[in-house]
């Protein structure tokens, strides 16, 4: 697989703030200048950020000159406001779009009328036909609320057949992981693009919340040496990067079909892992 034919993407959240909002600026001019194949902007739980998710995605598609892709989660929504939706977001020349369950907010008990992504899917389908290029999420280590590996890969089975276009991974730090979880996906002929999300590794405590809450296993010889650094974030930094540069190089020389960056608003930990690779910009042959 050549550079070109290769997915690179960048992730980031709506910011609240008018310093977020400038810093997002900053971050999303830096790595629109690599040329990556997509943006993509996240949708809170029950879509606590919508009007901040459309905000950023239509400063992002409008600035950047980058495909930009709203993630939308169907948890807590009906039919019509995600028709709603869709209708927004193709009137302003989007065609990429996150499918996601999404999460429940606190404090509320009812699912709404979707309670798995696949329906989302299939209702996108539906509604949209193939205007949209849709992305689902995929879990090499399986999603913490899965009562086993296989059921967990039958429920990715079913949005890909619900008519997903190509998936987006959990993050790890455990390539087998990954390629155990695309040959198990080859048995089933899934055989869509499943890119691998990489978290850049800035803070130990921050990076081990997230991955208790998600379930991303954190490699225990990785765990130790960061632990070992204690508030030393220079010494993080520069092992966390070396430790993520390896891993995408592994990725890549091993046959995945891009990668996609969980940013968290920040453009050097990122930009830093790509100079590490190589990469130049997505027009280099």
């Amino acid at each position: 697989m050549t550079q070109q034919d290769r997915t690179y993407s960048f992730e980031f959240f709506p910011p609240k703030t008018e310093d977020g909002i400038n810093k997002l600026a900053e971050t999303t001019k830096a790595l629109a200048a690599l040329n990556p194949s997509f943006f993509s902007v996240t949708f809170g739980a029950g879509g606590s950020s919508l009007d901040r998710t459309f905000t950023t995605v239509v400063e992002l598609q409008k600035n950047s000159g980058i495909d930009t892709a709203p993630h939308l989660s169907c948890i807590c929504s009906t039919r019509e406001n995600i028709r709603e939706m869709l209708n927004n977001y193709r009137a302003i020349g989007i065609n990429h779009i996150v499918a996601l369950r999404g999460d429940m907010p606190s404090g509320m008990g009812e699912a709404g009328e979707f309670r798995y992504a696949n329906e989302l899917v299939t209702f996108i389908r539906q509604e949209t036909g193939q205007h949209f290029h849709i992305e689902v999420a995929a879990y090499p280590e399986y999603h913490p609320q899965a009562s086993s590996p296989d059921r967990d890969l039958e429920n990715f089975k079913r949005k890909v057949d619900a008519g997903a276009s190509s998936a987006i991974t959990q993050y790890f730090y455990n390539p087998d992981s990954y390629f155990h979880f695309i040959e198990r996906c080859n048995r089933i002929n899934i055989n869509i693009d499943i890119v691998p999300g990489i978290m850049p590794i800035t803070n130990f405590h921050q990076l081990a919340r997230f991955s208790d809450a998600c379930g991303a296993e954190i490699p225990r010889w990785i765990r130790k040496r960061l632990q070992a650094y204690g508030d030393d974030l220079k010494s993080i930094r520069a092992f966390g990067e070396e430790v993520v540069t390896s891993l995408c190089a592994n990725l890549l020389e091993n046959g995945a079909p891009g990668l996609h960056f969980y940013t968290l608003n920040r453009a050097a930990p990122a930009l830093a892992i790509w100079a590490n690779l190589g990469l130049g910009t997505s027009q280099d042959s």
